[in-house]
């Protein structure tokens, strides 16, 4: 225990020590302590970074700091990640891109507060309010730091506080996936009082009426760029000028708001208007 004590004792008078330097060139902010590890952020040159917590600075590699960088973030999770009430569930992956070999920005924990702000096929992009831990590199503190104390001398700690391996994240193979921005106003799907908002969304809109199949819980879909169904759209109060049947198999801009259907699987916009892209 007293070896533990002053192990982070000692990481803890290493971070106030380098946290009180400022960068001296634009530095990346890794999700991870290595270089291949994702970006959250580049911070200014001058900038103070704020120092992670005495914990987390124990565990962390020589020649990298952990910091804490304010939120909000914008992130992406799997739409089988959200529940009934369009809230993402607990443990949840929080992706920096809508593929899963994108970085990751954490997980979801209790307490979180999230707005969604798109749809992107198997994807629902989120904002993420809260400040996380992301790791810079020591070397671009100011030189009269950097030749402080590093971790590795601090003395050997028990088995119960040996830092955890941290494994690279995968190498994605192919192009890096496009981030889809979302168009129109910058609403999110709920206000202050929980209350659904509507907002933008863009896709094909194709007709869901097959000959010899079931019939689906609507008539009109909106699909993503592959062909898939994001999005069933209730067409009920919907004012148009022109047939429907006229945006057939075109792109349309729908604005709406959005809701989860009973099964928990499928989300339906409630269309209030409607134009080709």
């Amino acid at each position: 225990m007293i070896k533990i004590f002053f192990s982070l004792l000692s990481a803890f008078a290493v971070a106030v020590s380098l946290g009180a330097s400022p960068l001296t060139a634009p530095t990346a902010v890794h999700t991870q302590p290595f270089d291949n590890a994702a970006v959250l952020k580049v911070l200014a040159p001058s900038t103070i970074p704020e120092a992670a917590g005495i914990n987390v600075q124990a565990t962390t590699p020589a020649g990298w700091m952990a910091v804490m960088v304010p939120g909000p973030f914008e992130a992406y999770v799997q739409n089988n990640d959200i529940d009934k009430g369009l809230h993402v569930k607990t443990g949840s992956a929080l992706h920096l891109e809508p593929a899963v070999t994108s970085g990751k920005l954490g997980t979801m924990e209790a307490g979180d507060k999230t707005t969604i702000t798109g749809l992107h096929g198997k994807w629902t992009q989120i904002n993420l309010s809260k400040s996380v831990v992301g790791y810079i590199r020591v070397s671009n503190l100011s030189s009269s730091q950097n030749n402080a104390p590093q971790l590795t001398n601090i003395p050997a700690a028990s088995t119960a506080a040996t830092p955890q391996t941290v494994t690279p994240p995968a190498v994605q193979s192919g192009p890096a996936p496009q981030r889809v921005a979302p168009i129109g106003p910058a609403s999110t799907f709920g206000n202050a009082d929980g209350a659904i908002m509507p907002r933008y969304f863009q896709g094909k809109l194709v007709s869901t009426r097959r000959p010899f199949a079931p019939r689906r819980p609507y008539d009109w879909q909106l699909n993503d760029a592959a062909g898939v169904r994001y999005a069933y759209l209730d067409t009920s109060k919907l004012l148009l000028t022109a047939q429907i049947l006229d945006f057939a198999d075109h792109e349309v801009v729908v604005y709406g708001a959005p809701k989860a259907l009973p099964d928990g699987k499928n989300i339906v916009i409630q269309a209030e208007n409607l134009r080709l892209k």
